[in-house]
């Protein structure tokens, strides 16, 4: 990701700032994260050694509501990346309409080198360190790349030492049900692509039963996204995770897949279909392709290859600047990644007003207004795309980007 991606967010920035026609004072603190936090990580490794890791968290805009971002532990995490993850959200959250901001932070390390006692350690060393910036109305962390539950709840431990050990349940989002965390959360993210994907074919004119479906990843988001699209009566003909590729035409058996990918940690060498270079899965022909792994995956080069009616993205940021306008040309459809893959973050904004209340809602109750915030915002991101005769993407920030801007037009400068 690097200095590339935050330049993307910026050429975006830039661009919905001219469609919505933003103040070109806001449009430049748009341009600015509030702060950057970049902390030194000490951790005590199992054989006595101590290794310095680096972590970052920050905050891109929190004027219409508390940060909200994931957090990351990975070799590529560096400064940039976070603050184009960061902005993502502040759009994101604006986008679905949640009273939240964009924040993200993250760890440059490579977590399957740790122990089980070290990846404690890191992540609780981490929390302490940013600890000043944490809280229910201050930022609220939840999982991301390499994290998880349990991370998360060694975070809020940490966290609550350091207030003295009063219950701050609405500080961190995606936590283990047995510590306040919610049953939808774990599925957010794949729920809300299936809405995007069903409202992009209902709005194409694509009937859904039967339409091949490419997934790249096939991790916390690939793996349920899967079972949810087959259900939905899509047919998973190719999949691809680090292991590698797989394809089968007549559609993989997704619930064998996963056990596979259990008992071997990947899907390379699965039984039921054939191995293709990770390289040409973007390239399969299909209706709907959805990226579900890293960002940067889509340049000009691989998307005059893709074969798909239709773009979902899953990831936080497949598709470079550069790939936008040869998918235009070439007619395919994509629902971009601050409007697809908003559901987790919907999820997070369930379990955090709930958490605030003290009262779980009711399974049905949560359902029924995630799908209803999803297709909400799909419906007002169609409707911008066709007042402005523009793509969802440029549509979706030009939104964002309008909102944001209204709340710091409202709210004004201190002092």
């Amino acid at each position: 990701m690097s200095v590339d991606a935050w330049q993307a967010v910026l050429d975006r920035i830039d661009d919905a700032a001219a469609l919505a026609g933003v103040d070109a004072g806001v449009h430049a603190r748009l341009r600015q994260p509030e702060r950057v936090l970049e902390v030194s990580v000490p951790v005590r490794r199992d054989d006595g050694s101590l290794e310095v890791f680096t972590g970052w968290r920050v905050h891109h805009s929190t004027v219409r509501g508390p940060g909200k971002g994931g957090i990351r532990f990975h070799p590529t995490v560096d400064a940039y990346a976070v603050t184009a993850l960061a902005a993502q959200m502040t759009l994101k959250t604006a986008v679905c309409g949640i009273p939240f901001g964009g924040a993200k932070g993250g760890v440059r390390c490579d977590p399957a080198t740790l122990s089980m006692g070290e990846l404690e350690r890191l992540t609780r060393r981490y929390t302490s360190a940013i600890a000043p910036l944490l809280g229910a109305d201050l930022d609220v962390p939840a999982p991301d790349i390499n994290t998880d539950g349990r991370v998360m709840a060694w975070l809020l431990d940490t966290l609550q030492m350091f207030h003295g050990g009063v219950h701050l349940p609405g500080a961190v989002t995606g936590k283990p049900l047995s510590v306040g965390g919610t049953r939808a959360h774990a599925g957010g993210t794949s729920s809300g692509v299936v809405v995007c994907a069903r409202a992009a074919f209902e709005a194409l004119g694509i009937d859904l039963p039967g339409r091949r479906v490419v997934i790249q990843g096939f991790g916390k988001v690939g793996g349920p996204l899967a079972f949810l699209l087959q259900s939905a009566g899509l047919r998973i003909v190719a999949v691809s995770d680090i292991t590698g590729a797989v394809i089968n035409e007549g559609g993989l058996d997704v619930p064998a897949l996963a056990d596979h990918v259990n008992a071997t940690g990947g899907v390379a060498g699965f039984p039921l279909a054939d191995p293709i270079p990770a390289d040409d899965l973007l390239a399969v022909p299909c209706e709907l392709l959805v990226p579900a792994a890293l960002g940067g995956v889509i340049d000009a080069a691989v998307a005059e290859r893709v074969q798909a009616r239709v773009i979902v993205e899953a990831a936080n940021g497949p598709t470079l600047p550069s790939a936008d306008a040869v998918l235009d040309r070439r007619g395919i459809a994509i629902v971009p990644d601050v409007l697809a893959n908003a559901g987790g973050v919907t999820a997070s904004y369930f379990e955090w007003a709930q958490a605030r209340q003290g009262f779980p809602w009711d399974p049905g109750t949560t359902a029924d207004r995630h799908h209803r915030f999803m297709s909400e915002a799909f419906g007002e991101v169609w409707a911008a795309s066709e007042r402005l005769g523009v793509s969802l993407r440029r549509a979706a920030y030009a939104l964002a980007i309008e909102r944001v801007a209204t709340a710091l037009e409202a709210r004004g400068i201190f002092p």
